[in-house]
């Protein structure tokens, strides 16, 4: 075996081939991919665990529903009420046709160019409802905004200056 360079026995050092750390799942690593950020950080752990106990009411819910009878005009509101609870901010900015992908619009999101109402949203995961999808703005200060408003002839000069 040839001699290992410096930085490869520092790393060595660090790291310890006889304790692993406990897993805490098969699905743990699903989403820990799937909660980690552009950047490459990943959301605290009690973040993922509150997410995993929402998915999990919403899945009895829906299997709830599901039972009823189909055309049971209870059932027809409860899912209509379900439906209108679970948008997620990306999937609208693609409805709504301000992002092309549902890639480029969570990009968007994480970048913090858009807005509901007044708020400044960072979080993909927001959630939205129909009565809130009119409030979906681009920020004031975002080039996105300043871009589709020179496309539309809409610019002026203080959106110029500002």
């Amino acid at each position: 075996m040839r001699k290992l360079a410096f930085h490869e026995q520092k790393l060595l050092r660090r790291t310890s081939f006889l304790v692993y750390k406990p897993e805490k799942g098969h699905r743990e690593g699903r989403v820990t991919h799937a909660t980690t950020s552009s950047r490459g950080t990943t959301t605290r752990s009690s973040t993922r665990s509150l997410y995993n106990g929402i998915c999990l009411m919403v899945q009895k819910q829906v299997n709830i529903i599901r039972q009823m009878d189909p055309r049971g005009p209870f059932r027809i509101e409860m899912a209509d009420m379900l439906l209108d609870k679970l948008r997620r901010l990306a999937t609208v900015m693609t409805k709504i046709n301000m992002a092309e992908h549902l890639k480029e619009a969570v990009t968007y999101i994480e970048q913090g160019h858009v807005r509901v109402g007044l708020e400044v949203v960072t979080d993909p995961a927001f959630l939205v409802t129909r009565n809130m999808e009119d409030f979906i703005t681009w920020v004031d200060s975002s080039k996105i905004k300043k871009k589709v408003m020179e496309y539309n002839d809409a610019l002026d000069d203080y959106d110029v200056m500002a």
